[in-house]
């Protein structure tokens, strides 16, 4: 398809799916806008839109009409679009690598930017800011206050002086009722006419008419109240990601030239040494160049144990360094982080909507007008059929105009959607939409990659065995050997010996000898170390060596051998293991009822090993396009199909699949490959987005239950003359703040499984 410009707004107000619908329409009418999405727990919107759009001045006027704070977070960007098939639905991922936090950036230039928020609330009555300090001190905060004291005023003159009780009442009303009308007649203009303050409108304005000025002035104060509690909800929800940022120190120590000075996190540059002392957390992504230490990366894994790491090992900005000083060569600048890049992610990630809040969008376009109908008849049919009461139907019509409010319905996807979003990311598990949590609880069958998912990605020494020499003294001539090189077995073997502690002799006169090892002089003895083919041609080795090489190799190890003074002295075996929750990551699937399969490239004999060892069923020496093959079989199959990979040799499969999950540590790959990602390289996360799937729809149907359910129990006994007027709005406002509380639950959500 082609690709339209794209520009991201910070907009400041949304508290409900309902004024994402309202600013959806009115932008989307717009000339030259192609698309609109709108995210109300990010707070953010996107446009899509061609280059007929001579300025988006035009637009942001529109959005600052309904009563919003507009702010371009990102200038014009030509996106490349990604797209993945699943199913009946199509996702597009656009990668807009210019994003940043406008709070960052000068738009002194751009003379329709000039605008504060606090000038444009001024300006446009704007009150529906989420809350995210305290709710008192909020303008919607404020109002309510007002709406409640004036309440409390016409009471009392109306205790005092009966006759003017009425007209109390009228203007404690019109104290919250004038700026909710002016956001019914601006939403109304920009193409939403059916909107929820419109209905709070006719039913205030109808009851004073009918002489219940009281009732009126109530319901508007508990619609007010409502709002309110939905404005915190939407602040606490918005937060629960933001506050990954707060685990990043403001300040670093870089060293330069000898010396080291503080400067701010946000200000490192890539290639920047920092120093972190223990005790402090680290400011950035990085490799370690200096030190060994155990990290607590507690604050971004949940993980309990610290992981000890030394040189050239990965680690992250807000991860604690525990017990000795670390110099960090740092890899990522503050606005590219890991934590940074997640919290981007699943912000855009919250306007990709799943079939199930579609559903309930599309919903609620027919379900407002269709209130509007059913309280007309109600308020009507009777007079004019029966001849019974005017006054008292058109009471119980207008009740059952509020009692239609579409809040908690609207809102009962959307808010789950999010709070699980932010409670995965918050875990190490970043889904990309609603669309894709949605589907990941339907997935019947898991594909993994081996190498660098199922496995470590790099070989472990497995087995050291001696002819006439210790463990110990083969593994220290082999690493004295390999000192310096960076081939992968050399690095193992190297490992290994550090681990262990071994003495390293220094080597001369070492010398590559390619395709089949390396050879030199260590402690005045020549040795080599060899491929098992090369060391034969210098030793021919005995039938009980060469059983004991048979068997490693059966196991799907590769075996060096190591010759001293042309004689076999011993063998290092080395092999990519498996991660160490591999296993349990499948059995947790099981548990789910999901089954299992790897796919690799990998020969067939290592392939049945590392299978066997984890109890699943291996396809081994498959090219991508092959892989991608046999998820489409397995979907042909009427299977749901996530596959697990490293985001790159696996892209066909991760395409094809109905879910494609990168497997990795936080790199640019897991990130922004595949539909999900497990950040932390654990498999058993792959188990866990499955059940945060499941979770988060149980949470769905619950919310929908609630709403739908208050609703019908009020419209029969408002019919029935048992409740009225505030009843009804007090029905409406108990089940948002119901479903609001529901969804919020699941941000407390830290994963079922685990590995130990």
């Amino acid at each position: 398809m082609a690709a339209a410009t794209q520009t991201r707004y910070r907009v400041g107000g949304m508290d409900c799916a309902s004024c994402a619908a309202k600013i959806d329409t009115a932008v989307r009418r717009m000339p030259g806008v192609e698309d609109v999405s709108v995210s109300v727990t990010a707070g953010t919107m996107t446009v899509h839109h061609d280059e007929t759009t001579s300025s988006l001045t035009a637009i942001e006027k529109r959005v600052i009409g309904l009563g919003y704070s507009v702010a371009p977070l990102a200038g014009k960007t030509e996106p490349t679009p990604t797209e993945h098939r699943h199913g009946d639905y199509r996702h597009e991922h656009y990668h807009d690598h210019s994003a940043h936090d406008h709070s960052t950036h000068d738009h002194a230039h751009h003379d329709h930017h000039q605008h504060t928020e606090k000038e444009i609330e001024g300006l446009h009555g704007h009150d529906r800011a989420p809350i995210n300090g305290p709710w008192w001190a909020s303008k919607k905060g404020r109002l309510t206050i007002m709406s409640g004291a004036a309440m409390v005023a016409a009471y009392a003159a109306g205790h005092l002086v009966p006759s003017i009780a009425p007209y109390a009442f009228i203007v404690a009303m019109l104290v919250g009722l004038v700026p909710i009308a002016q956001r019914a007649v601006m939403a109304a203009l920009a193409g939403t006419p059916f909107s929820i303050e419109t209905l709070m409108t006719i039913a205030a304005v109808g009851a004073v008419i009918i002489n219940a000025g009281e009732e009126a002035a109530t319901v508007v104060f508990l619609f007010l109240v409502g709002e309110l509690l939905e404005a915190v909800a939407a602040g606490k929800a918005r937060a629960s990601i933001q506050s990954l940022m707060t685990l990043v120190p403001k300040t670093a120590l870089v060293e330069e030239n000898g010396q080291t000075r503080e400067v701010q996190a946000e200000s490192l540059g890539v290639g920047a040494v920092i120093l972190v002392r223990p005790g402090d957390r680290i400011a950035a992504d990085g490799v370690i160049v200096e030190g060994e230490s155990s990290i607590d990366e507690a604050p971004v894994t949940g993980e309990s144990t610290p992981v000890r790491k030394n040189v050239d090992a990965k680690v992250f900005a807000g991860t604690i360094n525990t017990d000795a000083v670390l110099r960090v060569n740092v890899t990522a600048a503050a606005a590219d982080n890991t934590i940074a890049r997640v919290v981007k992610l699943v912000e855009e990630a919250r306007e990709s909507k799943a079939a199930t809040e579609r559903f309930i969008d599309r919903f609620s376009r027919y379900y407002t007008p269709g209130v509007v109908v059913v309280a007309t008849l109600v308020a009507v049919t009777p007079p004019l059929a029966t001849g019974a009461s005017w006054l008292e139907w058109i009471y119980k019509g207008l009740a059952i105009l509020l009692i239609g409010c579409p809040c908690a319905l609207v809102i009962s996807t959307p808010a789950a959607i999010a709070a699980a979003l932010s409670a995965g990311a918050r875990s190490g598990l970043l889904l990309k939409g609603g669309a894709v949590l949605e589907t990941m609880g339907k997935v019947t069958t898991v594909a993994f990659d081996k190498t660098g998912t199922l496995t470590e990605g790099k070989p472990r020494v497995t087995d050291i065995v001696g002819f006439g020499y210790s463990e110990a003294q083969v593994l220290s001539r082999a690493a004295a050997l390999e000192n310096g090189s960076s081939h992968p077995l050399a690095v193992a073997i190297l490992e290994r010996a550090k681990a262990d502690r071994v003495p390293m002799p220094p080597a001369t006169e070492a010398r590559a000898l390619p395709g089949k090892g390396v050879n030199g002089r260590v402690g005045g003895e020549t040795m080599s170390l060899l491929s098992p083919q090369a060391a034969r041609e210098i030793e021919p080795s005995s039938s009980e060596q060469d059983a004991r090489i048979e068997a490693m190799n059966d196991e799907g190890k590769s075996v060096s051998v190591l010759v001293i003074e042309g004689k076999l002295a011993g063998l290092i075996a080395m092999r990519d293991e498996p991660r160490t929750d591999a296993r349990a990551g499948i059995e947790a699937l099981r548990k789910a009822g999901v089954g299992s399969v790897m796919l690799t490239g990998d020969n067939a004999r290592t392939a049945d090993t590392i299978a066997k060892g984890l109890g699943i069923k291996p396809r081994a020496q498959l090219l991508p396009e092959d892989k991608q093959r046999i998820v489409r079989e397995l979907q042909a199959q009427k299977q749901i199909v996530a596959k697990v990979g490293d985001g790159i040799n696996d892209a066909p499969a991760l395409a094809a699949a109905d879910v494609g999950i990168a497997m990795g540590g936080g790199t640019d790959v897991a990130l922004e490959t595949a539909d999900a990602a497990a950040l932390h390289g654990r498999v058993i996360d792959v188990a866990n987005m499955v059940v945060l799937s499941r979770t988060t729809m149980n949470n769905i149907r619950q919310n929908v239950s609630m709403a739908l359910g208050l609703k019908a129990v009020f419209l029969v006994t408002t019919i029935a003359g048992i409740t009225g007027l505030w009843p009804a709005i007090l029905a409406d406002t108990g089940a948002t703040v119901l479903v609001t509380a529901n969804a919020m639950r699941l941000l407390r959500w830290k994963g079922v499984f685990s590995a130990r």
